[in-house]
């Protein structure tokens, strides 16, 4: 008995050495999920499969991208575990789901982890070109001879682009309609064939269907005109002395992931960002700009974004449904 004791005390050593052992191998040793919780072909798809791409080829490991539209995206990556291969790329339109969901699921930013942005897009507003209105200054004009009439586009409710939409319509005052569609593409082609009257796109969007001619752009959001769109002036320009509206993306973990593996995956990602072919890349793709932090800083900034958003909404009147 002590012989069989003594075997079977053996094997169990040897087993927990073995899972001991699997435990230790370096991050990562499975395929590692980026969810995004918009639809294939949105700034934020394109931008989470490049990096996806990259880390990939880093890694030697399968990095896959995962399209969970809508806040059930957002919802299956905060109940996820917390062992860095489910991660998540969004907008900072994260930072008002609290604002505009009741029934929220998690806490935006205590059920999250930063780990770095990554970039931010500057964002163009477009109307249909048969619109009565050539500029911003007509184009309002015209909106508060139609009151309610008129509406804006986005991909949803928490986007980045509605964000821009809302802003907008605070700072005009003027009474739109709010129509969210599936996601970017759908919300793109709402204005072109004339469905919505206006949508905040993306630059590298904005830039084709502008130059196509199936669009028309009154201004960017930006403090600056890009360079890839120098005949649109700013709104600043245009007759929004005080509008201006940043976007940025960036990459989380659920919170509770091991400090070591969102380091990691912190260093990897920022050091792949500073390719300055990829970012050269980016700058034409209608002004991407490359933006990354610390995982501290970013957390901070996700923080203060939720408060800063949560308090304009509210006092705009914007209530959760």
């Amino acid at each position: 008995m002590t012989k069989l004791w003594s075997a079977l005390l053996a094997a169990a050593a040897v087993v927990v050495a073995g899972t001991g052992a699997i435990a230790q191998q370096p991050y990562p040793n499975q395929v590692v999920r980026i969810v995004v919780p918009f639809s294939a072909g949105s700034a934020t798809d394109l931008l989470a499969r490049a990096v996806a791409d990259k880390l990939g080829e880093k890694w030697k490991q399968q990095v896959i991208v995962e399209n969970r539209p809508g806040i059930a995206g957002t919802t299956s990556v905060a109940k996820s575990p917390a062992d860095g291969y489910t991660l998540m790329l969004t907008s900072n339109g994260h930072t008002v789901a609290g604002v505009l969901n009741k029934a929220l699921q998690f806490d935006p930013v205590k059920d999250f982890a930063g780990i770095t942005p990554v970039a931010s897009v500057p964002l163009v507003l477009i109307v249909n070109p048969d619109l009565p209105a050539k500029d911003l200054k007509e184009f309002i004009a015209h909106a508060k001879a139609n009151p309610g009439k008129l509406n804006f586009a986005s991909p949803g409710l928490g986007s980045t682009t509605f964000i821009a939409g809302a802003l907008f319509k605070d700072a005009t005052k003027l009474d739109l309609v709010h129509v969210p569609y599936k996601g970017a593409p759908e919300a793109n082609m709402s204005v072109v064939r004339g469905d919505a009257h206006m949508y905040f796109t993306p630059a590298n969007t904005a830039l084709e269907l502008f130059r196509s001619g199936k669009v028309r752009a009154l201004g960017v959001a930006t403090d600056k005109r890009l360079e890839a769109m120098p005949e649109v002036p700013t709104l600043k320009e245009a007759g929004l002395p005080n509008f201006s509206y940043e976007s940025w993306f960036g990459l989380m973990a659920p919170a509770g992931t091991p400090a070591s593996i969102i380091e990691k995956i912190n260093k990897d990602v920022v050091e792949m960002l500073q390719d300055k072919a990829l970012q050269e890349r980016m700058a034409k793709q209608g002004g991407v700009v490359v933006v990354t932090s610390t995982p501290k800083q970013f957390d901070e900034t996700i923080k203060s974004d939720t408060a800063r958003f949560t308090k304009i909404f509210q006092d705009a009147g914007i209530a959760a449904k």
